[in-house]
Protein backbone atom coordinates (compact mmCIF):
# COMPACT_ATOMS: atom_id res chain seq x y z
CA UNK A 1 0.00 0.00 0.00
CA UNK A 2 1.38 3.39 -1.02
CA UNK A 3 1.82 5.97 1.72
CA UNK A 4 0.25 9.32 0.81
CA UNK A 5 3.04 11.76 1.65
CA UNK A 6 0.99 14.65 0.29
CA UNK A 7 -0.97 14.27 3.55
CA UNK A 8 0.66 16.54 6.14
CA UNK A 9 0.16 14.11 9.02
CA UNK A 10 1.73 11.18 7.17
CA UNK A 11 4.65 13.31 5.98
CA UNK A 12 5.27 14.78 9.43
CA UNK A 13 5.41 11.28 10.90
CA UNK A 14 7.90 10.17 8.23
CA UNK A 15 10.02 13.28 8.85
CA UNK A 16 10.11 12.57 12.57
CA UNK A 17 11.37 9.02 11.91
CA UNK A 18 14.06 10.26 9.52
CA UNK A 19 15.19 12.91 12.03
CA UNK A 20 15.71 10.47 14.92
CA UNK A 21 19.42 10.19 14.07
CA UNK A 22 19.92 13.82 15.08
CA UNK A 23 17.45 14.41 17.91
CA UNK A 24 19.14 15.73 21.03
CA UNK A 25 22.67 15.52 19.60
CA UNK A 26 25.05 18.38 18.84
CA UNK A 27 24.98 19.27 15.13
CA UNK A 28 27.74 21.05 13.21
CA UNK A 29 26.81 22.80 9.97
CA UNK A 30 29.04 24.04 7.18
CA UNK A 31 31.25 25.30 5.83
CA UNK A 32 28.98 27.74 4.02
CA UNK A 33 27.26 31.10 3.91
CA UNK A 34 25.50 31.82 7.22
CA UNK A 35 22.23 33.07 5.67
CA UNK A 36 21.93 29.77 3.82
CA UNK A 37 21.69 27.91 7.13
CA UNK A 38 18.89 29.94 8.76
CA UNK A 39 16.11 27.44 8.10
CA UNK A 40 18.38 24.47 8.81
CA UNK A 41 19.37 25.87 12.21
CA UNK A 42 15.70 26.29 13.08
CA UNK A 43 15.05 22.69 12.01
CA UNK A 44 17.74 21.24 14.28
CA UNK A 45 16.92 23.47 17.24
CA UNK A 46 13.36 22.11 17.05
CA UNK A 47 14.86 18.62 17.47
CA UNK A 48 16.56 19.63 20.71
CA UNK A 49 20.00 19.94 19.09
CA UNK A 50 22.68 22.43 19.98
CA UNK A 51 24.00 23.84 16.71
CA UNK A 52 27.35 25.23 15.58
CA UNK A 53 27.77 26.83 12.15
CA UNK A 54 31.12 27.07 10.37
CA UNK A 55 30.43 30.26 8.41
CA UNK A 56 32.34 31.47 5.35
CA UNK A 57 30.41 34.76 5.16
CA UNK A 58 27.09 36.37 6.09
CA UNK A 59 25.34 36.29 2.69
CA UNK A 60 22.03 37.74 1.53
CA UNK A 61 18.87 37.38 3.58
CA UNK A 62 18.02 36.65 7.22
CA UNK A 63 20.62 34.94 9.41
CA UNK A 64 19.93 32.64 12.38
CA UNK A 65 18.61 34.58 15.40
CA UNK A 66 21.06 35.52 18.13
CA UNK A 67 21.39 32.71 20.64
CA UNK A 68 20.05 30.01 18.32
CA UNK A 69 23.49 28.69 17.42
CA UNK A 70 27.21 29.14 17.85
CA UNK A 71 28.87 30.75 14.84
CA UNK A 72 32.56 30.37 14.04
CA UNK A 73 34.04 32.19 11.06
CA UNK A 74 36.42 30.59 8.56
CA UNK A 75 38.00 32.45 5.65
CA UNK A 76 38.07 30.61 2.35
CA UNK A 77 41.22 31.00 0.25
CA UNK A 78 40.83 33.62 -2.50
CA UNK A 79 38.71 32.29 -5.37
CA UNK A 80 37.59 33.79 -8.66
CA UNK A 81 34.54 31.67 -9.47
CA UNK A 82 31.77 29.53 -8.07
CA UNK A 83 33.65 26.45 -9.26
CA UNK A 84 36.77 27.39 -7.32
CA UNK A 85 34.70 28.18 -4.23
CA UNK A 86 32.93 24.81 -4.06
CA UNK A 87 36.16 22.94 -4.83
CA UNK A 88 37.80 24.20 -1.65
CA UNK A 89 34.94 23.43 0.75
CA UNK A 90 35.96 19.83 1.46
CA UNK A 91 39.60 20.78 1.93
CA UNK A 92 38.64 23.72 4.16
CA UNK A 93 36.56 21.68 6.59
CA UNK A 94 39.30 19.05 6.89
CA UNK A 95 42.09 21.57 7.54
CA UNK A 96 40.36 23.92 9.96
CA UNK A 97 42.53 26.44 11.84
CA UNK A 98 43.46 25.31 15.34
CA UNK A 99 41.31 27.97 17.01
CA UNK A 100 38.24 26.82 15.06
CA UNK A 101 38.94 23.18 15.89
CA UNK A 102 39.33 24.13 19.56
CA UNK A 103 35.96 25.89 19.49
CA UNK A 104 34.35 22.80 18.00
CA UNK A 105 35.90 20.53 20.63
CA UNK A 106 34.69 22.85 23.39
CA UNK A 107 31.21 22.86 21.82
CA UNK A 108 31.09 19.05 21.61
CA UNK A 109 33.64 17.71 24.11
CA UNK A 110 32.14 14.20 24.15
CA UNK A 111 32.22 13.97 20.34
CA UNK A 112 28.56 13.01 20.15
CA UNK A 113 28.01 15.50 17.35
CA UNK A 114 27.15 15.00 13.69
CA UNK A 115 28.36 17.13 10.80
CA UNK A 116 25.53 18.09 8.44
CA UNK A 117 27.05 19.68 5.40
CA UNK A 118 26.63 20.24 1.65
CA UNK A 119 27.04 17.86 -1.33
CA UNK A 120 30.40 19.52 -2.00
CA UNK A 121 31.86 17.84 1.09
CA UNK A 122 32.54 14.10 0.89
CA UNK A 123 31.00 11.87 3.55
CA UNK A 124 33.39 8.92 3.16
CA UNK A 125 35.54 10.01 6.09
CA UNK A 126 34.57 11.64 9.44
CA UNK A 127 35.46 15.27 10.14
CA UNK A 128 37.29 15.77 13.45
CA UNK A 129 36.15 12.30 14.44
CA UNK A 130 32.47 13.02 13.78
CA UNK A 131 30.29 11.33 11.12
CA UNK A 132 29.20 13.35 8.08
CA UNK A 133 25.66 13.61 6.70
CA UNK A 134 24.29 15.80 3.93
CA UNK A 135 27.42 15.29 1.83
CA UNK A 136 28.02 12.44 -0.61
CA UNK A 137 30.62 9.78 -1.33
CA UNK A 138 33.54 10.74 -3.54
CA UNK A 139 32.36 8.10 -6.03
CA UNK A 140 29.09 10.00 -6.52
CA UNK A 141 30.95 13.26 -7.05
CA UNK A 142 33.13 11.64 -9.73
CA UNK A 143 30.01 10.79 -11.77
CA UNK A 144 29.40 14.51 -12.44
CA UNK A 145 32.27 14.75 -14.93
CA UNK A 146 30.59 15.86 -18.17
CA UNK A 147 32.86 13.48 -20.08
CA UNK A 148 30.89 10.58 -18.55
CA UNK A 149 27.36 11.84 -19.06
CA UNK A 150 26.85 10.91 -22.70
CA UNK A 151 27.88 7.28 -22.22
CA UNK A 152 25.45 7.18 -19.31
CA UNK A 153 22.57 8.50 -21.48
CA UNK A 154 23.34 5.79 -24.03
CA UNK A 155 23.48 3.06 -21.38
CA UNK A 156 20.15 4.22 -19.93
CA UNK A 157 18.47 4.50 -23.35
CA UNK A 158 17.95 8.27 -23.22
CA UNK A 159 17.87 10.32 -26.45
CA UNK A 160 20.78 12.78 -26.55
CA UNK A 161 22.47 15.15 -28.96
CA UNK A 162 25.55 14.14 -30.99
CA UNK A 163 28.86 15.04 -29.36
CA UNK A 164 32.60 14.47 -29.47
CA UNK A 165 35.08 14.31 -26.62
CA UNK A 166 38.39 15.78 -27.69
CA UNK A 167 41.80 16.29 -26.13
CA UNK A 168 42.60 19.94 -25.59
CA UNK A 169 44.18 20.32 -29.02
CA UNK A 170 43.15 23.28 -31.15
CA UNK A 171 42.91 21.47 -34.51
CA UNK A 172 40.83 18.58 -33.18
CA UNK A 173 38.47 20.88 -31.30
CA UNK A 174 38.04 23.03 -34.41
CA UNK A 175 37.28 19.98 -36.57
CA UNK A 176 34.72 18.68 -34.07
CA UNK A 177 33.11 22.11 -33.92
CA UNK A 178 32.73 22.27 -37.69
CA UNK A 179 31.13 18.84 -37.85
CA UNK A 180 28.66 19.38 -34.99
CA UNK A 181 27.72 23.07 -35.31
CA UNK A 182 24.09 24.09 -35.49
CA UNK A 183 22.95 27.52 -36.69
CA UNK A 184 23.99 28.89 -33.28
CA UNK A 185 27.39 27.18 -33.21
CA UNK A 186 28.63 24.71 -30.60
CA UNK A 187 29.18 24.50 -26.87
CA UNK A 188 32.47 23.37 -25.32
CA UNK A 189 32.37 21.85 -21.82
CA UNK A 190 35.49 21.05 -19.81
CA UNK A 191 36.29 17.91 -17.84
CA UNK A 192 36.64 17.60 -14.06
CA UNK A 193 40.38 16.92 -14.01
CA UNK A 194 40.98 19.25 -11.10
CA UNK A 195 37.62 18.76 -9.40
CA UNK A 196 33.95 19.51 -9.82
CA UNK A 197 32.97 22.43 -12.03
CA UNK A 198 29.61 24.17 -12.15
CA UNK A 199 27.71 27.41 -12.59
CA UNK A 200 28.68 27.47 -16.26
CA UNK A 201 32.29 28.33 -15.38
CA UNK A 202 33.67 25.58 -17.63
CA UNK A 203 31.20 26.07 -20.50
CA UNK A 204 31.91 28.17 -23.59
CA UNK A 205 29.69 29.14 -26.54
CA UNK A 206 31.71 28.94 -29.75
CA UNK A 207 30.54 30.39 -33.07
CA UNK A 208 33.66 31.54 -34.90
CA UNK A 209 37.47 31.39 -34.92
CA UNK A 210 37.80 34.14 -32.33
CA UNK A 211 35.50 32.24 -29.97
CA UNK A 212 37.58 29.10 -30.55
CA UNK A 213 40.77 30.92 -29.67
CA UNK A 214 39.31 32.38 -26.47
CA UNK A 215 37.80 29.04 -25.40
CA UNK A 216 41.02 27.16 -26.13
CA UNK A 217 43.03 29.66 -24.08
CA UNK A 218 40.68 29.04 -21.15
CA UNK A 219 40.62 25.24 -21.29
CA UNK A 220 44.29 24.57 -22.14
CA UNK A 221 45.65 25.10 -18.59
CA UNK A 222 42.58 23.70 -16.83
CA UNK A 223 41.42 20.53 -18.57
CA UNK A 224 42.68 17.47 -20.43
CA UNK A 225 39.49 16.91 -22.42
CA UNK A 226 36.60 18.97 -23.73
CA UNK A 227 33.18 17.81 -24.89
CA UNK A 228 31.94 19.50 -28.09
CA UNK A 229 28.19 19.53 -28.73
CA UNK A 230 26.00 21.48 -31.09
CA UNK A 231 24.26 24.46 -29.51
CA UNK A 232 20.83 23.33 -28.26
CA UNK A 233 18.14 25.98 -28.70
CA UNK A 234 15.12 25.96 -26.40
CA UNK A 235 14.20 26.20 -22.72
CA UNK A 236 16.98 25.15 -20.30
CA UNK A 237 15.42 22.85 -17.74
CA UNK A 238 16.03 19.89 -15.47
CA UNK A 239 14.29 16.80 -14.17
CA UNK A 240 15.00 15.09 -10.85
CA UNK A 241 14.59 11.84 -9.05
CA UNK A 242 15.54 9.76 -6.02
CA UNK A 243 17.04 6.30 -6.34
CA UNK A 244 15.42 4.24 -3.57
CA UNK A 245 17.06 0.87 -2.83
CA UNK A 246 14.73 -2.05 -3.38
CA UNK A 247 11.89 -0.12 -5.00
CA UNK A 248 13.23 1.78 -8.02
CA UNK A 249 13.41 5.47 -8.85
CA UNK A 250 10.96 8.16 -7.80
CA UNK A 251 10.72 10.95 -10.38
CA UNK A 252 9.17 14.38 -10.03
CA UNK A 253 8.28 17.43 -12.14
CA UNK A 254 10.38 19.59 -14.47
CA UNK A 255 12.21 22.68 -13.24
CA UNK A 256 13.07 25.67 -15.43
CA UNK A 257 16.71 26.81 -15.30
CA UNK A 258 17.17 30.53 -15.96
CA UNK A 259 20.33 30.21 -18.04
CA UNK A 260 20.61 33.53 -19.86
CA UNK A 261 22.48 34.24 -23.07
CA UNK A 262 25.15 36.86 -23.52
CA UNK A 263 25.35 37.16 -27.30
CA UNK A 264 28.07 39.80 -27.34
CA UNK A 265 30.45 37.87 -25.08
CA UNK A 266 29.36 34.41 -26.25
CA UNK A 267 28.59 33.38 -22.74
CA UNK A 268 25.91 32.07 -20.42
CA UNK A 269 24.82 33.63 -17.14
CA UNK A 270 23.24 31.34 -14.58
CA UNK A 271 20.22 32.63 -12.69
CA UNK A 272 17.47 31.06 -10.63
CA UNK A 273 15.20 28.02 -10.85
CA UNK A 274 11.44 27.67 -10.97
CA UNK A 275 8.57 25.19 -10.98
CA UNK A 276 6.10 27.82 -12.24
CA UNK A 277 6.89 26.85 -15.84
CA UNK A 278 5.01 23.92 -17.38
CA UNK A 279 6.27 22.14 -20.50
CA UNK A 280 3.70 20.33 -22.69
CA UNK A 281 2.30 17.26 -20.95
CA UNK A 282 3.94 14.81 -23.36
CA UNK A 283 7.35 16.45 -22.84
CA UNK A 284 6.89 16.35 -19.08
CA UNK A 285 6.25 12.61 -19.18
CA UNK A 286 9.17 12.03 -21.55
CA UNK A 287 11.48 13.89 -19.14
CA UNK A 288 10.18 11.85 -16.21
CA UNK A 289 10.69 8.61 -18.12
CA UNK A 290 14.27 9.62 -18.93
CA UNK A 291 14.96 10.36 -15.25
CA UNK A 292 13.53 7.00 -14.23
CA UNK A 293 15.78 5.14 -16.66
CA UNK A 294 18.84 7.10 -15.51
CA UNK A 295 18.04 6.52 -11.84
CA UNK A 296 17.57 2.81 -12.38
CA UNK A 297 20.87 2.66 -14.28
CA UNK A 298 22.73 4.58 -11.55
CA UNK A 299 21.38 2.20 -8.90
CA UNK A 300 22.20 -0.95 -10.86
CA UNK A 301 25.60 0.08 -12.21
CA UNK A 302 26.93 2.38 -9.46
CA UNK A 303 24.93 1.27 -6.36
CA UNK A 304 23.59 4.82 -6.24
CA UNK A 305 21.15 6.00 -3.59
CA UNK A 306 19.35 9.31 -3.17
CA UNK A 307 18.80 12.43 -5.22
CA UNK A 308 20.07 13.23 -8.70
CA UNK A 309 19.18 15.68 -11.46
CA UNK A 310 19.49 15.80 -15.23
CA UNK A 311 20.05 19.23 -16.77
CA UNK A 312 19.22 19.77 -20.41
CA UNK A 313 17.25 21.75 -22.97
CA UNK A 314 13.68 21.32 -24.20
CA UNK A 315 14.46 21.70 -27.91
CA UNK A 316 12.14 21.72 -30.90
CA UNK A 317 12.75 17.95 -31.07
CA UNK A 318 12.10 17.33 -27.35
CA UNK A 319 14.24 17.16 -24.22
CA UNK A 320 17.96 16.63 -24.71
CA UNK A 321 20.16 16.11 -21.61
CA UNK A 322 23.48 17.90 -21.19
CA UNK A 323 24.75 16.99 -17.71
CA UNK A 324 24.13 14.84 -14.66
CA UNK A 325 24.14 16.15 -11.08
CA UNK A 326 24.65 13.26 -8.66
CA UNK A 327 23.51 15.13 -5.57
CA UNK A 328 20.68 17.12 -4.06
CA UNK A 329 21.19 19.96 -6.53
CA UNK A 330 19.56 23.39 -6.57
CA UNK A 331 16.83 21.88 -8.73
CA UNK A 332 16.14 19.23 -6.11
CA UNK A 333 15.95 21.99 -3.49
CA UNK A 334 13.41 23.79 -5.69
CA UNK A 335 11.01 20.85 -5.90
CA UNK A 336 11.73 20.04 -2.23
CA UNK A 337 10.45 23.46 -1.18
CA UNK A 338 7.11 21.77 -0.43
CA UNK A 339 8.80 20.38 2.71
CA UNK A 340 12.56 21.10 3.01
CA UNK A 341 12.93 19.25 6.32
CA UNK A 342 11.46 16.02 4.96
CA UNK A 343 13.68 16.03 1.87
CA UNK A 344 16.82 17.01 3.75
CA UNK A 345 16.49 14.15 6.23
CA UNK A 346 15.42 11.75 3.48
CA UNK A 347 18.47 12.51 1.34
CA UNK A 348 20.87 12.15 4.25
CA UNK A 349 19.37 8.80 5.23
CA UNK A 350 19.38 7.38 1.70
CA UNK A 351 23.00 8.34 1.05
CA UNK A 352 24.07 6.76 4.36
CA UNK A 353 22.27 3.52 3.49
CA UNK A 354 19.68 3.82 6.26
CA UNK A 355 16.36 2.06 5.63
CA UNK A 356 13.86 4.90 5.39
CA UNK A 357 10.79 2.68 5.29
CA UNK A 358 9.69 4.61 2.20
CA UNK A 359 9.32 3.36 -1.36
CA UNK A 360 9.72 5.15 -4.68
CA UNK A 361 5.93 5.06 -5.05
CA UNK A 362 5.57 6.70 -1.63
CA UNK A 363 7.82 9.55 -2.72
CA UNK A 364 5.96 10.01 -6.00
CA UNK A 365 2.77 10.56 -4.01
CA UNK A 366 4.22 14.05 -3.43
CA UNK A 367 3.93 14.98 -7.11
CA UNK A 368 0.42 16.54 -6.84
CA UNK A 369 1.66 18.66 -3.93
CA UNK A 370 4.64 19.85 -6.00
CA UNK A 371 2.32 20.80 -8.85
CA UNK A 372 -0.04 22.66 -6.50
CA UNK A 373 2.66 24.57 -4.59
CA UNK A 374 4.92 26.22 -7.14
CA UNK A 375 8.24 27.76 -6.18
CA UNK A 376 10.86 29.85 -7.90
CA UNK A 377 13.06 32.86 -7.50
CA UNK A 378 15.43 34.73 -9.78
CA UNK A 379 18.99 35.04 -8.55
CA UNK A 380 22.39 36.34 -9.59
CA UNK A 381 25.99 35.50 -8.74
CA UNK A 382 28.53 38.23 -9.39
CA UNK A 383 32.12 37.05 -9.59
CA UNK A 384 34.78 39.62 -8.77
CA UNK A 385 32.13 42.33 -8.35
CA UNK A 386 30.91 44.00 -5.16
CA UNK A 387 27.56 45.57 -4.27
CA UNK A 388 29.23 47.36 -1.32
CA UNK A 389 27.55 45.65 1.58
CA UNK A 390 24.08 44.25 2.11
CA UNK A 391 20.79 45.52 0.63
CA UNK A 392 17.12 44.55 0.98
CA UNK A 393 14.04 46.33 -0.41
CA UNK A 394 10.70 45.60 -2.11
CA UNK A 395 10.54 45.55 -5.91
CA UNK A 396 7.81 45.51 -8.55
CA UNK A 397 7.81 44.06 -12.08
CA UNK A 398 5.80 45.23 -15.08
CA UNK A 399 6.68 42.32 -17.34
CA UNK A 400 9.94 43.77 -18.58
CA UNK A 401 11.47 46.06 -15.93
CA UNK A 402 12.20 45.57 -12.25
CA UNK A 403 11.74 48.68 -10.13
CA UNK A 404 12.52 49.51 -6.53
CA UNK A 405 9.27 50.16 -4.66
CA UNK A 406 8.53 52.39 -1.73
CA UNK A 407 5.90 50.03 -0.37
CA UNK A 408 5.64 46.28 0.31
CA UNK A 409 4.95 44.29 -2.86
CA UNK A 410 5.33 40.69 -1.66
CA UNK A 411 8.67 40.50 -3.48
CA UNK A 412 11.95 41.62 -1.91
CA UNK A 413 15.32 42.02 -3.58
CA UNK A 414 18.20 40.98 -1.34
CA UNK A 415 21.85 41.42 -2.29
CA UNK A 416 25.07 41.05 -0.33
CA UNK A 417 28.79 40.64 -0.90
CA UNK A 418 30.27 37.13 -0.73
CA UNK A 419 33.83 35.71 -0.78
CA UNK A 420 33.82 35.58 -4.61
CA UNK A 421 31.80 38.73 -5.32
CA UNK A 422 28.11 39.03 -4.50
CA UNK A 423 24.85 37.10 -4.47
CA UNK A 424 21.39 38.56 -5.11
CA UNK A 425 17.88 37.12 -5.21
CA UNK A 426 14.22 38.04 -5.12
CA UNK A 427 12.81 36.24 -2.11
CA UNK A 428 9.95 35.95 -1.54
CA UNK A 429 8.93 36.22 -5.18
CA UNK A 430 5.22 36.85 -5.79
CA UNK A 431 5.57 37.80 -9.47
CA UNK A 432 4.80 34.54 -11.26
CA UNK A 433 1.72 32.48 -12.14
CA UNK A 434 1.46 28.83 -13.23
CA UNK A 435 2.90 28.52 -16.72
CA UNK A 436 5.12 31.61 -16.47
CA UNK A 437 8.79 31.48 -17.40
CA UNK A 438 11.31 32.66 -14.82
CA UNK A 439 14.04 33.63 -17.31
CA UNK A 440 12.54 37.00 -18.43
CA UNK A 441 12.20 38.06 -14.78
CA UNK A 442 15.79 36.99 -14.17
CA UNK A 443 16.89 39.15 -17.12
CA UNK A 444 15.09 42.08 -15.47
CA UNK A 445 16.82 41.38 -12.14
CA UNK A 446 20.29 41.49 -13.70
CA UNK A 447 19.46 44.66 -15.62
CA UNK A 448 18.34 46.24 -12.34
CA UNK A 449 21.56 45.19 -10.62
CA UNK A 450 23.57 46.73 -13.47
CA UNK A 451 21.69 50.02 -13.15
CA UNK A 452 21.76 50.14 -9.35
CA UNK A 453 25.22 48.74 -8.57
CA UNK A 454 27.21 48.71 -11.82
CA UNK A 455 27.53 44.93 -11.77
CA UNK A 456 28.37 44.65 -15.47
CA UNK A 457 26.18 41.76 -16.61
CA UNK A 458 25.34 43.62 -19.80
CA UNK A 459 22.58 42.88 -22.28
CA UNK A 460 21.17 39.38 -21.74
CA UNK A 461 18.42 37.33 -23.36
CA UNK A 462 16.14 34.53 -22.24
CA UNK A 463 16.17 31.37 -24.34
CA UNK A 464 13.08 30.87 -26.55
CA UNK A 465 10.35 28.34 -25.92
CA UNK A 466 10.17 26.22 -29.09
CA UNK A 467 7.48 23.75 -28.02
Amino acid sequence: MTLDLADDTARDAATARLAETYAGRPVLLGPGILAGYTGIVERFVALGCRVLVVSTGTGAGPVPPDGSCTVVEVDLPPTASMTEEVRVLDRTVRTLPSDVADTIEAFDPERRGIWHTSPFVADDEPILGRPVTGGRPASYLALEDKMLADDLWAAAGVDHAPYRICPVERAELAAASRSLATSEGVVWSGDARDGLNGGGNFVRWVRDADDEAAAFAFFAPRCDRVRVMGFLDGVPCSIHGFAVPGSGTAVFRPVELAILRDEARRGFVYGGLSTWWDPPAADREAMRAAARRVGDHLAARHHYRGAFGIDGVLTVDGFRPTELNTRASAGVSTIASVDPAFFSFLQAALVRGIDTGLSAADLESLLPLMDAHRHGRPSAVGQGVSVSGSHSYPVSYDGSTLTRSGRPTGSDLMAADTPIGFFAKIDPCAMLEPGDRLAPLNVALLAHLDAAYGTGFGELEAAPDLR
